[in-house]
């Protein structure tokens, strides 16, 4: 029997999604047009529409990308990116969304992948589950990353093009939304990794922060500074070098003449130049003062930018292993190579914090105590800085811990970065043969089903019913998953 199918509008045409269950899902909807020809490097543009009813069941694309660097923390992805047609979302409702008059509150959720890797897509993200378990409209979608996404050359107008479609995404909710049955007014943007550090500046930015009315901050890297525009230049010089490319106005010509192979292979040559053991940052990735992060995060927090919307954010407890676990160079550090490294970061603090740290562990290697310190530089201490801040100017906060593990464990990664993504989604079976996941018990996925329920509680509200909201500096309010 063929799955029953749902038809709504959009303001470039209607789009049949499909009926599976309780939910109806719609993939692939263009949000803006393709990023090609003279639109490569461009800001985003609106998409010229099409006629008759356009079938919606498929995803679009994956954005031109590498390979994650966490492929052997999270699974491999068979490439399945396309420059034409990239800029898609899709949109998971209850399948009463389109019949009855009752808007839901509305989740736009964004993949992470160092600003480098990643699609809104891919069945890891299908926000089917969360729809249906919460009643509420899950919004997933691509933005450019790597070179086509974080490439700065002002000049020709690239500049945070990756933070301008999802922008310009948010923009299409606001005018789109009502039509699958969510409500502009109750939307909750959110991600996790990178898209958590999205997430973030589109709350803060002034020309998207009205699009925002609740925040979901899942293992934000917000000890990573944005690139300072003079670094960010001195990156895409080096980039055009190793193309071939001239710089200044001719660059664009050049650019988007080259096959995009081309475009991503002298991205990878640029990231292995850059490469420092224990850095996870990109080549490139948001630009301070550029379009999307007109200040820093911190400074726009400190400012009240973030005031009256409820936050919902939390780390999990080994973060840093994701990046560290198969990294020779920091599995066979000693204690002099790992506090050299900590130095360039700590400064003159660093043999004081190692030896905080070691204190910690029964069997305290160099590469535990390294591992250990990255987890809270990078992501642990300024998400705490951030909800004390927010709980502090009495806002709704509420903070957790993702401490999962998996049974077998071999390659010790603990509690990893992006360990609670099948949890949110539901989508077990997607990550079979993870180590990050293992084997998903009923233990498992009854856990994945009490996580995915407060987080589209908080979706749905700004609360949830048992779990006291976070005050600051009190770890008995952080809640623990796992």
């Amino acid at each position: 029997m063929s799955p029953v199918v749902g038809v709504a509008e959009t303001d470039r045409g209607r789009v049949r999604g499909v009926v599976r269950g309780e939910v109806v899902s719609f993939r692939g909807i263009p949000y803006a047009a393709s990023p090609v020809g003279e639109l490569r490097f461009a800001p985003p543009r609106p998409h010229p529409g099409w006629t008759g009813v356009r079938e919606a069941a498929q995803a679009g694309p994956a954005v031109p990308q590498g390979a994650s660097r966490l492929e052997r923390v999270m699974g491999a992805r068979v490439p399945d990116w396309d420059e034409d047609g990239c800029l898609t979302v899709n949109v998971h409702v209850p399948a009463g969304a389109l019949e009855d008059n009752a808007a839901r509150p509305v989740l736009v959720w964004w993949h992470g992948g160092g600003f480098t890797s990643g699609s809104g897509g891919w069945d890891w993200y299908d926000g089917g589950r969360l729809a249906a378990l919460g009643d509420i409209v899950v919004v997933t979608a691509n933005y450019r990353v790597g070179p086509l996404g974080y490439l700065y050359l002002p000049e020709i107008g690239a500049a945070n093009l990756g933070a301008q479609d999802q922008a310009a995404l948010l923009a299409w909710v606001r005018d789109n939304i009502a039509s699958f049955g969510g409500d502009p007014r109750e939307v909750t943007v959110g991600g996790q990794s990178a898209g958590a550090y999205a997430s973030l500046a589109l709350a803060l930015d002034p020309r998207t922060s009205g699009l925002v009315n609740r925040v979901l901050l899942e293992s934000g890297p917000f000890g990573l500074a944005p690139q300072a525009p003079q670094l960010a230049a001195e990156n895409a010089e080096a980039y055009l070098r190793l193309l071939d490319v001239p710089g200044g106005a001719d660059a664009a010509t050049a650019l988007r003449a080259l096959p995009v192979e081309r475009l991503l292979s002298a991205y990878g040559q640029l990231a292995g130049q850059l490469a420092r053991p224990g850095n996870a940052a990109p080549p490139m990735h948001p630009v301070l003062g550029g379009p999307g992060l007109p200040r820093d995060l911190h400074q726009a927090l400190a400012d009240g930018g973030l005031e009256g919307k409820p936050l919902l954010i939390g780390t999990t407890r080994d973060e840093a292993t994701a990046f560290t676990a198969f990294d020779p160079h920091i599995q066979n550090l000693g204690v002099d190579g790992a506090l050299d490294l900590l130095a360039g970061q700590l400064g003159e603090h660093a043999h004081e914090l190692y030896a905080r740290y070691a204190a910690r562990f029964e069997e305290p290697t160099a590469a535990r105590v390294f591992t250990a310190m990255v987890t809270d530089d990078l992501f642990r201490a300024d998400s705490l800085r951030i909800a004390d801040h927010h709980a502090a100017g009495g806002n709704a906060t509420y903070v957790y811990e993702f401490d999962y593990r998996p049974a077998e464990d071999p390659y010790g990664l603990g509690a990893t970065h992006c360990g609670e993504l099948p949890f949110l989604f539901g989508t077990f079976d997607a990550f079979a043969g993870s180590p990050m996941l293992g084997r998903p018990t009923d233990a498992v996925r009854t856990l994945g089903h009490t996580f995915a329920t407060a987080v589209a509680e908080f979706v749905a509200s700004g609360s949830v019913h048992d779990w006291l909201p976070y005050t600051p500096g009190t770890a008995a309010r952080v809640r623990h998953f796992g």
